[in-house]
């Protein structure tokens, strides 16, 4: 418009990256960080070449989930770009990689977002099939920022089933259809805990809460993971469950959900190119 001091956002693919994947939560402490991590490494295990984002700029915390040693930082290419750090298969980057863990991230949302773009642009990824990105919590500025800097192939909602978490779940919903992110399905964490002494199972959070967004949204419940202290073992060691015990039923659940994601995201890919194209003619 005339007059207008509007900026133009131009949205650009990442060079060498076919899909990128929003993992997100409305709130913190839901597990969306060990979810994104072992659906990485799960997609990874089904053969294809990942990359993991860490979006969370305030508390990053892939570079401890993936066992990378303190100090190592990515090799800078050409005064500029970024290589990215290579552990279980997989590549990723991460303010964690460029302060210290005891560094505090007292920026204003500008700084943020300027670092999380530089990030996002700055790494010389392979060529990957998929992208993971670990969002923030909540709906704020990096999840508009990435909306409006790339192409999103889809999002994954990590929730447990109590009413708190369901609550900012739906938020996170909104806001994804609001930037027109095509939604992949919700991810239920942390439904039931099994003890690990006598097997007893025990739906802590309460039961049928992603079931209930499934219905009230019109989009799939495509994992379900239990409370299981394994999980937390390895991630915290660096060694996530896909990795540390391949062949568990909790690792074989993260594997479902990467076939789930892929099974989706190809499908958006049909339909997209089953859509009309309409030519315009001078004539």
């Amino acid at each position: 418009m005339p007059g207008s001091s509007a900026r133009v956002l131009k949205v650009e693919r990442l060079q060498g990256v076919q899909h990128v994947i929003c993992v997100a939560s409305g709130k913190g402490g839901v597990g969306k960080s060990t979810t994104a991590v072992n659906l990485a490494l799960a997609l990874h295990r089904r053969g294809k070449r990942v990359g993991l984002l860490d979006a969370d700029i305030y508390g990053p915390s892939q570079p401890l989930m993936l066992g990378v040693k303190p100090g190592v930082r990515p090799r800078v290419i050409d005064n500029k770009f970024m290589e990215p750090i290579k552990a279980h298969g997989i590549e990723s980057n991460s303010m964690g990689y460029l302060v210290s863990p005891e560094t505090p991230m007292v920026w204003r949302a500008p700084m943020i977002v300027g670092a999380f773009n530089q990030i996002l642009k700055d790494t010389r990824w392979s060529d990957l099939d998929y992208l993971i990105v670990d969002m923030p919590p909540g709906t704020g500025d990096i999840q508009l920022s990435l909306s409006q800097a790339v192409p999103i192939s889809g999002a994954v909602i990590v929730t447990t089933p109590q009413d708190v978490a369901l609550l900012d779940a739906r938020k996170g919903i909104e806001m994804f259809r609001k930037v027109k992110v095509p939604l992949l399905g919700v991810v239920e964490n942390m439904g039931v805990h099994i003890c690990s002494n006598c097997g007893h199972a025990e739906a802590i959070f309460g039961t049928g809460g992603g079931q209930q967004l499934s219905e009230d949204y019109g989009i799939d419940v495509i994992g379900s993971l239990p409370l299981d202290l394994s999980i937390r073992e390895h991630t915290d060691s660096g060694n996530p469950i896909v990795v540390a015990q391949p062949d568990s039923p909790v690792a074989q659940a993260y594997l479902e959900l990467a076939d789930q994601v892929m099974e989706r995201i190809e499908q958006l890919a049909r339909n997209a190119a089953a859509a009309p194209v309409i030519q315009m003619s001078d004539d």
